[in-house]
């Protein structure tokens, strides 16, 4: 039996977009309702198997019951910005599937759906009808099936109904539902039902009499005297709402069935729409490679031995040369070259042409005539030994011969989530390709290597290629946006002190984190004791509903809120009731102490190396403002605020007959807030080189200076670093604990005592409003699509953004600029020292004990002459035997 499947265009597309997070493409189209649509279509797809396809969307004009009633509908909110851009896109997209697409004025997409399904179910075809609407329910019948999906966090789940479902489920069938729905009304479309009649009495109605003709042949004999009186008095908003509710099932449609029969979902045209709004997850779908029609390239495998040696000679002595390093689980698998033509080469590691062979023989290159391109420079060196570093020549200059493709695409665009070849192919040269998971999947690489090795080729030879041809490209929009001399003397040349970081590592006691585990499980298991003794039972204080029901229902705690999955157990929920219940102290402490055991005390001891150190990784390209991060581990994240935490700090230590020297920016970001403002008064109180938190304190609360207590000053140190991150009175009466209009009072003030301040934020909220970014000092764009959102807490979200964005990017910048030129100078200076570990604003070196002090100098003044502000910059250093102590 034939079967069509009917789409809800809108319903769908409007649960789609609540369903599934916004996020938009690399053009800054926001595409999570399509997205969520599509999901929604090809899990349908799959399930239902249908022969024929169609797809109704709302018409933005009057329909025949805006002619009866000019309110219908008239209580709707406008559809958010972000989704209406949407809705022509999901159009354009099902219209490249070859799927039907159906809309005419006068009439609902409902009453299209309701037209399509009784002709398909005429033509003795089964009709499934999908839609998050439930006056769809009035369709089904043994044939007509509707499917309501629901989408939670991007996962979707489908509740269907023949028509003894609904019998089932609201106790009238199909056809009485609409008289339910006429007698209770619908306040989202504005039909008033009966006054007084809610879904119960209406369902109870319909159910004894059968229809609203039926109550009013029999309305004498009703018992409940309001809802009779309610009755009579509305019984044209009766027959009036039934009219509106009815979905009209004879739409003077111009098709035929076989207008509506599926062909081929996986056309060249989707497909492009599929690269275009980057949803990689539905690639897989279409089996050919649209590439080859608009890239003109050849792969070619190489295995041979002496055929390798040839190629490397020959690679070696090109101008610019991409390498493209295949790896699995850490290994390398195989090697991609490409100099700049239309030909790339693929090698895979294998018998005599080993990775060593290959990679011996590509560090002969000499990068002073041989430019080298990669997707990731920083990985690139630590599989080949270039020998790019001369003595007296700076980082900057010999980082030159270099160019690291992602770091510029992250330039670029800092908010994705990740940077491959495709996605530059595309934003870069205009060109499509096909995507990792297009060639290979979920499938792993050593084994294609033996069933399709084609495909790892296609792999690394496009990672090459793309690298070779968009490079100049991508620098030349880099320049075009004023970002050109950030990567070149700021990016580029940081990737190899991060390099060198990287292989050096620092140095952990092992059996000191050991120890450590040990003792923070017998504190875990003191305080596990006592919150089952205080609870007077036990449970799982890992679980949120476990706990919350043992808070707000056996303890009976004030506060709880209840979700669909229990009570919220959260930090700032729990923060809010230790005050006044030390229980709930105790969750705190138990749940800081099993973070500590199982994120680092047992953690950081995975990542130790055979040669006792951990060498984390420190990432370029994942946080928007250009802050550096950390992982494998998060060597950033290390806690110092609580004591047990500190002693983590402890076991890092330096090599025997070494010292750690910790540098510390202080206060860089409310320096850089003063510079950039340039606010008067706050500039000459940081000449006056005294207590900067005092200072505002003594001005704001109008106190003479020497009689400002510690609670003003913390008051006053809490104000100077929440007006740096855009904070809130609502946010800042939370971190001290004062009401909402007395912290409100402090921010007037704050900004009353520095008028350019406010003046200064102001003016990048607007230039964030009017251009869509802000700029940091050194020319960094960071984008900022929330301030353009419809939704209120979007648009305050992104007004912080652009407050804080300026100033926390550029002293991500200084700190990068000083990093650098801290190397050099270690470098030059012929010391045994080595940059370790950078943490915000902290630079941590390794150096010979004899040396402390010089390098203590070195770092200060290095790092204090990074950037000339109009206040100075200031660096504290400390040296000492552990991490803890240098801190």
């Amino acid at each position: 039996m034939a079967k069509l499947l009917l789409f809800d265009g809108h319903s769908i597309m409007n649960r789609a977009f609540y369903g599934v997070p916004d996020f938009t493409n690399s053009e800054g189209i926001h595409t999570n309702a399509i997205y969520g649509f599509l999901n929604i279509l090809f899990k349908v797809l799959d399930t239902e198997k249908p022969d024929h396809i169609a797809v109704a969307f709302d018409v933005h004009a009057k329909t025949f019951r805006h002619e009866k009633y000019e309110e219908y509908k008239g209580t709707r909110k406008p559809m958010q910005d972000e989704l209406r851009q949407q809705i022509p896109l999901i159009k354009e997209v099902l219209k490249s599937m070859d799927i039907s697409v159906f809309e005419m004025a006068g009439f609902e997409a409902d009453d299209i759906l309701g037209t399509l399904s009784l002709d398909a179910e005429q033509k003795s075809m089964e009709v499934t009808v999908v839609s998050g609407d439930r006056d769809l329910l009035q369709l089904a019948s043994d044939k007509v099936k509707i499917s309501m999906p629901k989408t939670s966090k991007g996962v979707t789940t489908v509740e269907d109904y023949y028509d003894k479902d609904v019998v089932e489920k609201y106790k009238v069938t199909p056809k009485q539902f609409i008289d339910v729905k006429a007698l209770m009304g619908d306040s989202s479309d504005n039909i008033k039902g009966v006054a007084g009649i809610g879904e119960k009495t209406a369902t109870n109605l319909i159910v004894t009499y059968g229809s609203i003709d039926g109550i009013y042949e029999h309305i004498e004999e009703l018992k409940n005297g309001r809802a009779k009186t309610n009755l009579i008095e509305g019984k044209e908003d009766a027959y009036f709402s039934r009219f509106l509710v009815t979905i009209k099932r004879d739409v003077p449609i111009d098709y035929k069935m076989d207008d509506l029969k599926i062909v081929n979902f996986y056309t060249a045209d989707a497909y492009e729409y599929m690269k275009r709004f980057e949803f990689k997850s539905f690639l897989q779908r279409f089996d050919f490679d649209s590439s080859e029609v608009e890239v003109n390239y050849e792969f070619a495998e190489v295995s041979d031995f002496n055929e390798v040696v040839d190629l490397l000679e020959k690679m070696k002595k090109s101008k610019e040369l991409a390498i493209s390093i295949i790896k699995e689980n850490g290994e390398s698998v195989a090697l991609s070259l490409c100099d700049g033509s239309d030909k790339a080469y693929f090698i895979p590691f294998e018998y005599f042409v080993t990775e060593d062979m290959v990679f011996s023989s590509l560090a002969e290159i000499d990068p002073n005539k041989t430019h080298i391109v990669s997707m990731s420079v920083k990985d690139l060196l630590k599989d080949i030994d270039f020998k790019y570093k001369e003595d007296g020549v700076s980082i900057k200059d010999s980082s030159k011969s270099f160019d690291d493709v992602s770091i510029i695409a992250y330039l670029l665009d800092p908010l994705k989530n990740e940077y491959t070849y495709d996605s530059i192919a595309n934003n870069v040269l205009g060109i499509n390709v096909p995507a990792r998971e297009e060639l290979i999947g979920k499938n792993k690489i050593k084994e294609l290597m033996y069933s399709d090795r084609d495909k790892v080729c296609k792999l690394a030879c496009f990672e090459s290629f793309v690298c070779a041809h968009a490079y100049k490209e991508a620098k030349k929009k880099l320049d075009e946006l004023g970002m050109l001399k950030l990567y070149e003397d700021i990016e580029r040349p940081l990737l190899f002190v991060l390099n060198d970081m990287e292989k050096e590592g620092i140095r952990v006691k092992k059996e000191e984190l050991v120890s450590y585990s040990e003792k923070l499980a017998q504190s875990i298991e003191v305080i596990e004791k006592k919150i089952y003794e205080e609870a007077g039972e036990e449970f799982n204080i890992n679980s949120p509903k476990q706990l919350g029901v043992i808070l707000f229902e056996k303890l009976g705690m004030p506060g709880g809120k209840k979700t669909k999955t229990g009570y919220s157990t959260n930090a700032s929920v729990l923060e809010k009731l230790a005050a006044d219940y030390p229980f709930v102290n105790d969750i705190l402490e138990y749940r800081s102490l099993t973070k500590l055991k199982s994120t680092y005390a047992d953690g950081l001891t995975n990542y130790i190396a055979e040669d006792g150190r951990i060498h984390g990784k420190f990432n370029q390209t994942v946080t928007a403002t250009g802050r550096l991060s950390s992982n494998d581990p998060n060597l950033q994240n290390i806690p110092i605020r609580m004591e047990l935490g500190k002693a983590i700090r402890k076991v890092f230590v330096p090599k025997d007959g070494y010292a750690f020297v910790d540098a510390d920016y202080s206060q860089i970001e409310l320096r850089i807030l003063t510079h950039m403002s340039g606010d008067e008064v706050l500039i000459e109180s940081y000449k006056e080189d005294e207590d900067i938190h005092k200072i505002t304190a003594s001005k704001v609360f109008n106190v003479p200076l020497d009689e400002v207590t510690k609670e003003l000053r913390s008051r006053a140190k809490a104000v100077n670093f929440g007006i740096v991150y855009g904070i809130s009175s609502f946010g800042l009466g939370e971190n001290i604990g004062i009401s909402r209009k007395e912290a409100d009072t402090y921010i007037k003030e704050y900004f009353k005592t520095y008028p350019g301040i406010e003046e200064f934020l102001n003016h990048f909220i607007t230039e964030a409003k009017d251009k869509g970014y802000i700029k940091t000092m050194y020319g960094r764009i960071r984008p900022v699509p929330e301030i353009k959102s419809s939704n209120f807490m979007q648009v305050k979200f992104g007004e912080r953004i652009a407050m804080n964005s300026p100033i926390q990017g550029s002293a991500a910048d200084i700190m990068k600029i000083a990093m650098i030129n801290v190397y050099d100078e270690l470098r030059k200076s012929g010391l045994d020292a080595k940059i370790l570990v950078q943490v915000h604003d902290e630079i941590l070196v390794e150096c010979k004990k004899k040396d402390a002090e010089r390098i203590s100098k070195l770092l200060k003044d290095t790092m204090e002459s990074a950037a000339s502000l109009s206040v100075d910059l200031e660096v504290e250093v400390n040296t000492g035997d552990n991490w803890l102590d240098a801190h």
